[in-house]
Parts: structure tokens; sequence; C-alpha cells
């Protein structure tokens, strides 16, 4: 079976999603920026401070390509992975790319970004990141997903989106 590949800003719900996803699915969750800081033995926002985001992001392309090389995974990506072409051509390839499109003002007013470095500068700044990443989050979406009254309602939208994709597919295949 295809990865569901989850994108979205920080703090969008991708991990807290993906795993419920998971669950129903019986999958495995694949939490990029949870398999990174335990590969380097540090945060995030440590690596970004010791070693740059270049660094983080070269991490973040190898992680991405090698989970795009497994089937029947759950991806949480970071949320500035899809920045990458080249490791979101990977996952994409994979898998079924579900955007999670929660408001920025709502992201920022509602969850604790004090560990995210790109989250340091304030929720204007935060506002603008996301609308300036909105773009590439469409390009690569095979569906978004704009309902976040629970993270229960979120993946359960997240399932059905896979489904209709999936036999959206079966379909073409058979035609």
């Amino acid at each position: 079976m295809k990865n569901i590949v989850l994108i979205g800003m920080m703090g969008s719900g991708k991990t807290t999603v993906g795993q419920l996803v998971a669950g129903r699915l019986n999958r495995q969750l694949a939490d990029i920026d949870a398999m990174i800081e335990a590969r380097e033995n540090m945060e995030i926002s440590e690596i970004f401070a010791t070693q740059g985001e270049n660094y983080f992001r070269s991490v973040e392309m190898g992680m991405a390509q090698a989970l795009s090389l497994r089937e029947d995974l759950v991806i949480a990506c970071g949320g500035g992975l899809p920045l990458q072409e080249g490791a979101m051509a990977a996952l994409k390839q994979s898998g079924i790319v579900i955007w999670l499109n929660r408001d920025a003002g709502e992201i920022f007013d509602n969850e604790d970004l004090s560990d995210r470095p790109l989250a340091r500068e304030g929720r204007e700044a935060f506002v603008r990141l996301a609308e300036e990443r909105a773009s590439i989050y469409e390009k690569w979406a095979d569906a978004t997903i704009n309902d976040f009254t629970s993270p229960v309602s979120t993946a359960a939208r997240v399932k059905e989106a896979v489904e209709t994709i999936v036999s959206w597919e079966e379909k073409g295949k058979e035609e």
C-alpha cells in the first residue's frame, strides 16, 4: 500500500493526526522530525543552533528519500520539508500527500511553539511564513484537510480522503 504523507505548517497536527491515522489503518507512523532528533541525539532547535538550517535540511532530505522507499507508512513531514523538491518528489511518488491546512494564526495562538526555531519571530512573521508556503503545500497535495474541530475528526477526514483517492486510482487502472 502507498504511504500516507502529511504536510503542513509546524503545529498543524501532523504528528498527532498521524498517530491516529496510523492506529486506525494499522500502519507505522514515521515522524521525520522525531527520527532526526533521535538520529542526531538532540532537539531540532539545537540542530538549528549548532549545525545550522542547511545541515538540518540535508538530514531531512536523506530521511525523506529513505522513507519513500518503504510502504504502508504514515509519514509526518516537518513543516519546511515540502520546500525541498527532491524530498517531496520521492515522497509523492511513493504515497498520497495530504495537506493539513490549519489556520496559522490559530496555530500560533493555541500551540506551544517555543521550541520551534522558525516560530520565534512572532505571530505576524509566522502567519507570513504560512502564506509563503501555502502555494508549495498546495502544489504537492493530493487532498487538503481544513477540519480541525478535533484531532479525531481531522484523522477521519484524512482517512476519507485517502480512501477516495485510492478508489479513483483503482477505477483508473480498470479503464
